[in-house]
């Protein structure tokens, strides 16, 4: 039987670990919180738990040599230690995270090890790619080119869940979501680059119609021009990558962005009050009426969306920060997440879509539509559980059955990677529907400038 060595027993792993043993893997589960990888093991005789810290790497040479393959599923900036051990005892390793420069720098290491380093296999990235690829593959196969690409992706609540101000509860990593809403965006459409920078991030969503659903708004997702070339489409003349979210919170974020609430400079806050951090921020000259003051800056009303938010945060309140040096991000982050996250009860959801403008040599052209709509089992696995990891399970799957012989870095969107993976998550209930021969009247508005 093989052996899977999962570093990482976080929020999403479950599904795979699942997955994996009801196979007849053996799967060895590390993390530094033991009990986290009893639950997720639940006993089964193929599968161990161990301890284990990030900073035992000599045990962890130990590991690897002992497994087939090594998944990292912890903090991104581990990745290429982990990947530099897997390439020195020549085993395979997965990760769902985005590849980085440290990492591309290990492909010609790999391709000589002669071992898989498989990144980017999770839901965005990983799902997103591979749905993307085969569309892709099959318009160049008729000799069309890919004139316009748009991908949108969200990790929300489902409908059903009683919201609150911000229209949105955390349904995964809630840090490095409020993280990157201080990211600024850039993408290329009909032919001209937009740069959307920080502060300008929440300002011109997009609203469009998705199925079963209905309105959700959509904003840049960072830097989509490296997908050009990720996705061997040099003819295009736009390419955007966005992200999903319910109405309200992009006119939320919106504004607490403009009064430096996710700004992560640094200051003493010492005996300061939430609402003196506030009244600092906007210049004012004390706390009093705040929540007044904070919407006469912002130029709005006291019953807008952003001062119910802000309010309904406690932003407004005379409650102690009892911090020291410490940014308005750190605190406004910590009270989101306190607040907002959801609940054991609250089904999550995951929005997926594709559209694209295809062009042939005829004259002909057409939209192409794909889109996944994935809820989560109450009582059971999440949706971003089962998105994220997977794909992954399926790929460790794969890669010990020998269906891969791809050797060095790589990201699926190679057709002997995505075309099995798509159809084994499709058996799983997770689908990508497509639409093909639309007219162009189907194409994303163009309302993006």
């Amino acid at each position: 039987m093989k052996k899977v060595l999962i570093l990482g027993a976080g929020m999403v792993v479950k599904p795979m670990v699942d997955y994996l043993l009801d196979r007849d893997f053996l799967v060895t589960l590390a993390d530094q919180f033991k009990s986290k990888a009893d639950a997720k093991i639940n006993g089964h005789k193929n599968g161990t738990s161990i301890s284990w810290k990030v900073d035992e790497e000599d045990r962890l040479d130990n590991l690897i040599e002992e497994h087939d393959l090594t998944v990292s599923l912890l903090p991104y900036e581990y990745h290429v230690m982990v990947a530099k051990k897997c390439i020195a005892h020549k085993k395979n390793m997965v990760t769902t995270s985005y590849v980085k420069p440290e990492m591309l720098v290990l492909n010609e290491a790999a391709k000589n090890a002669g071992v898989l380093i498989l990144n980017e296999i999770g839901l965005d990235p990983g799902i997103d790619h591979m749905s993307a690829m085969r569309i892709i593959d099959y318009i160049h196969g008729k000799n069309g080119k890919v004139e316009e690409f748009y991908s949108f992706t969200g990790a929300l609540v489902a409908p059903e869940v009683e919201k609150n101000p911000f229209n949105y509860k955390f349904t995964w990593a809630p840090k490095g979501v409020v993280m990157a809403c201080n990211n600024d965006g850039k993408y290329l459409l009909k032919g001209k680059l937009i740069e959307v920078t920080t502060a300008d991030l929440f300002k011109k969503p997009m609203v469009l119609d998705f199925p079963e659903i209905g309105k959700l708004e959509v904003y840049p997702n960072r830097d989509s021009l490296p997908y050009i070339n990720l996705y061997h489409i040099p003819e295009t003349n736009t390419i955007f990558r966005g992200t999903f979210r319910y109405k309200k919170w992009c006119e939320v974020l919106n504004a607490m962005k403009a009064i430096n609430l996710l700004s992560n400079d640094k200051f003493n806050m010492e005996g300061m009050t939430l609402a003196g951090m506030v009244a600092k921020l906007i210049d004012a000259d004390n706390a009093n009426d705040i929540k007044q003051k904070t919407a006469d800056m912002l130029k709005i009303t006291l019953d807008s969306n952003p001062i119910v938010a802000m309010e309904w945060l406690g932003l407004f309140d005379d409650t102690p920060i009892n911090r020291k040096i410490d940014s308005p991000f750190e605190v406004t982050a910590d009270i989101m997440i306190n607040k907002m996250m959801a609940g054991k009860e609250e089904r999550d959801m995951i929005a997926m879509q594709h559209t694209f403008l295809a062009s042939y040599p005829n004259g002909t052209k057409e939209v192409i539509k794909s889109y996944m709509l994935d809820f989560g089992v109450l009582n059971n696995d999440t949706s971003i559980a089962r998105t994220v990891s997977l794909p992954a399970a399926i790929a460790v799957k794969m890669i010990l059955e020998n269906k891969i012989d791809a050797t060095g870095v790589h990201i699926p969107v190679i057709s002997q990677i995505y075309n099995p993976i798509l159809d084994a998550l499709e058996e799983l209930n997770i689908k990508m529907y497509e639409e093909y021969g639309l007219p162009e009247s189907e194409n994303i508005p163009t309302v993006l400038t």
